[in-house]
C-alpha cells in the first residue's frame, strides 16, 4: 500500500503533537476506543514476533493506591537529590496523573517468552525490551490520533512494581501508563514550558 503526501503529513502532525500528558479529565474512555488502542499495540513490531509485552489494566482501588504510594515515596527521594533552583523547578513539576486518569496500565516485558522461539534475541536480548517500547509507542501515537492523552509514570521502583502486581519471576517491569482525555493539549511540552530541558536535534553521524 502506498500513502499520499497528505497522509504522511498527518502522521507527522500526530508525532509532533504527541505529549506526555499529566492533567486528565475523569471522563471514562469508551471500551470500543480502548479496543482500537489495544489493536495498535497488537501491530507493534517485535524481534522474532516474540511479542513480549504483558499489560495489566489496573482497576482495583487497592492496587492504584499502592502505585500512588510508591510514586510518592520515590518522588520524595528524587526531590532530595536536587538543590537550589533545580529543586524548586522539580517541586513545581506535575509528574503523574495518577489521581485523575481513568485508565491505568502496568506494562511488563516477558524476559524469555515461548513465542518467537528465541529468534534474534540470542545475540541481542535487549530487543525484548525494545519490542515492548515499540508497542507502547504505537499505543501512544494511536491514543493521540484519537484525541486521548497518555503519560508515563517513571518515578517508581521496578522491583516494587513487580511486588505490587505479583508479577511472575520472568516478567520485568517496563512502564506504568496513565490514559484518558486531557484537560488540554499544550503547544509546548511540559518540560520545555517548565524550563527543565528542551529537545535537542537528533544528530546522524556519518562515518
Amino acid at each position: 500500500m502506498r500513502f499520499t503526501r497528505d497522509e504522511a503529513e498527518t502522521l507527522g502532525r500526530v508525532m509532533h503533537w504527541r505529549r506526555d500528558v499529566r492533567h486528565f479529565r475523569r471522563d471514562p474512555v469508551p471500551e470500543e476506543l480502548l479496543d482500537r488502542l489495544r489493536a495498535a499495540m497488537d501491530r507493534a513490531p517485535s524481534v522474532g514476533n516474540a511479542r513480549p509485552w504483558r499489560v495489566i489494566r489496573v482497576e482495583a482501588p487497592a492496587l492504584r493506591a499502592a502505585v500512588r504510594a510508591e510514586f510518592a515515596r520515590c518522588n520524595a527521594e528524587a526531590a532530595a537529590t536536587y538543590s537550589g533552583a533545580r529543586a524548586r523547578d522539580y517541586a513545581r513539576l506535575k509528574l503523574a496523573g495518577l489521581d485523575a486518569a481513568p485508565v491505568q496500565l502496568a506494562v511488563f516485558t516477558a524476559t524469555d517468552p515461548e513465542a518467537g522461539h528465541r529468534l534474534g534475541r540470542q545475540t541481542l536480548p535487549g530487543t525484548l525490551r525494545q519490542s515492548t517500547a515499540m508497542a507502547i509507542h504505537g499505543l501512544w501515537l494511536a491514543a493521540r490520533a484519537e484525541n486521548l492523552g497518555l503519560g508515563m509514570v517513571s518515578i517508581v521502583a521496578p522491583r516494587r512494581m513487580c511486588e505490587i502486581f505479583a508479577a511472575p519471576d520472568d516478567w520485568e517491569f517496563s512502564a506504568y501508563l496513565c490514559l484518558g482525555w486531557p484537560e488540554r493539549f499544550d503547544d509546548t511540552p511540559l518540560l520545555h514550558r517548565a524550563g527543565w530541558q528542551e529537545n535537542a536535534a537528533t544528530v546522524w553521524e556519518t562515518r
